[in-house]
């Protein structure tokens, strides 16, 4: 070989020839990242399952205004203030909510619990074949594996009648609290020299009580904690069919896929940190925070310090200061607004109280910062990302389950856009990509030369 190849150069001359001007998205109107120039996203469907709210249009102008999650149209503040003045549990009933599109009588709710109970366990040896061999450092990557796997088990795993998917998907959503601890616990093991333990569903419990049950080696936890839990499921359960995961549920739906590997492709996307994976960036930054800020009350000490994250110069050199704002809201997120309003009840009874002041230091200062930055008619505004993490930290949660967390609660939104999609679709997504290069001719490989 007359030349000296390897991989660092050929990534080099890649990204010299995959580099767009951005000129060239207004020139050919191409909307980048399927989104409007103002922020919002590109229509591509209509649906039942939900709605996020964060703004309106008036003469053509985006105004920002309170936001709203609505699960079938009912809005999932409204929930979330039903179970506490039962001091009861939502995810449930949202579950139902979600997949049925009404919220359940009492004797529907009961038989969802006795299905969750009659689906939970795994096939067997699923744990010893299937996930104790090959550990994964992440566990979302074990939990899109554990569930492609999950079609070798199923007698009808193509059958894409009504019926069936709705059998596969209520499996699929009482299974993930197994799939997610023996997930960790086989990397704990593997990776961490920690103890491995695994322990068996317990039948009448609630997903958060199955969860922490299933995640804590003396299986205890008081009502308050299940319940804490059971608050950050029922406003992760469901946020639109645009949002990056179930856009790529139903897109794999529309192509006549099979449920595992629809499924699958939620998990993959939520995986990102650009997505699921931003309640960690925020426990990570706000343990910088802590190291570098003397002063908790001190709000110009604080300002500084994000200033500092904003440049480049301190956290992890983003330059994004995590958990705050949204594609779609403007004034306020609904789930943060409820997960603020359970964090500060609760801090002080976990010894977190310190940790809440400095989020909300962080909520109250960020949008003078990165006012700057804002697009006219924008807004920035806390997302649920920002206190999400400090409930799993009051729950002594570890950061890597922060994310499998949310794709247990997710589970049923992704099931039911999957129905949604799988009952209306007429035609497999396929959005166009504009070309940027004529003929080009071909050229013999004894006169070819590097570029």
């Amino acid at each position: 070989m007359s030349v000296k190849l390897n991989i660092e150069t050929l990534a080099e001359g890649l990204v010299k020839r995959s580099v767009f001007d951005d000129s060239l998205y207004n020139k050919y109107g191409v909307k980048r990242g399927l989104r409007n120039s103002d922020g919002t996203g590109v229509p591509a469907g209509i649906t039942r399952v939900s709605n996020v709210h964060g703004y309106y249009i008036d003469e053509y102008a985006r105004i920002p205004c309170e936001g709203e999650l609505f699960y079938r149209g009912i809005s999932v503040a409204d929930i979330a203030s039903a179970a506490d003045k039962r001091d009861g549990f939502a995810y449930e009933e949202a579950s139902w909510l979600l997949l049925f599109g009404s919220l359940p009588t009492a004797d529907q709710l009961e038989y969802y619990m006795m299905l969750t109970d009659e689906y939970r366990e795994l096939p067997k040896s699923f744990i010893e074949d299937m996930i104790m061999p090959a550990p994964s450092r992440n566990v979302m990557n074990k939990i899109a594996r554990s569930i492609l796997a999950l079609y070798s088990y199923d007698d009808d795993p193509e059958n894409a009648a009504v019926e069936n998917v709705l059998r596969q998907s209520l499996a699929l959503i009482a299974r993930m609290p197994l799939i997610v601890s023996a997930a960790y616990q086989v990397k704990r093991r593997s990776f961490d020299n920690e103890t491995f333990f695994l322990h068996s569903p317990i039948c009448g419990l609630t997903m958060a009580e199955t969860i922490l049950s299933m995640l804590r080696i003396d299986r205890k936890y008081t009502r308050e904690e299940a319940r804490l839990l059971d608050k950050c499921l029922l406003l992760h359960a469901e946020h639109g069919g645009g949002n990056n995961s179930t856009f790529a549920v139903r897109s794999l739906t529309s192509s006549g896929t099979d449920t595992y590997s629809a499924i699958s492709a939620g998990v993959g996307a939520l995986k990102g940190h650009r997505h699921g994976g931003a309640n960690v960036k925020v426990m990570e930054m706000l343990d910088s925070i802590k190291e570098n800020v003397r002063d908790y009350k001190d709000d110009e000490e604080i300002s500084a310090y994000l200033k500092k994250i904003l440049a480049g110069n301190a956290g992890d050199g983003s330059g994004l200061i995590y958990g705050m704002g949204h594609a779609v809201y403007t004034l306020s997120d609904p789930r943060a607004k409820i997960l603020r309003a359970a964090a500060e009840e609760h801090c002080d009874r976990f010894g977190l109280r310190g940790d809440f002041e400095l989020l909300s230091a962080v909520e109250r200062l960020s949008p003078r910062l990165l006012g700057d930055k804002m697009q006219e008619g924008n807004a920035i505004c806390a997302n649920v990302d920002l206190y999400s993490g400090i409930i799993y930290r009051m729950l002594n949660i570890p950061p890597e389950l922060f994310t499998p967390l949310f794709a247990i609660a997710r589970m049923s939104g992704w099931c039911a856009h999957r129905l949604e999609e799988l009952i209306t679709c007429r035609r497999i997504m396929r959005p166009a990509y504009r070309p940027l290069f004529g003929k080009v001719p071909y050229t013999e490989l004894e006169n070819r030369t590097e570029e």
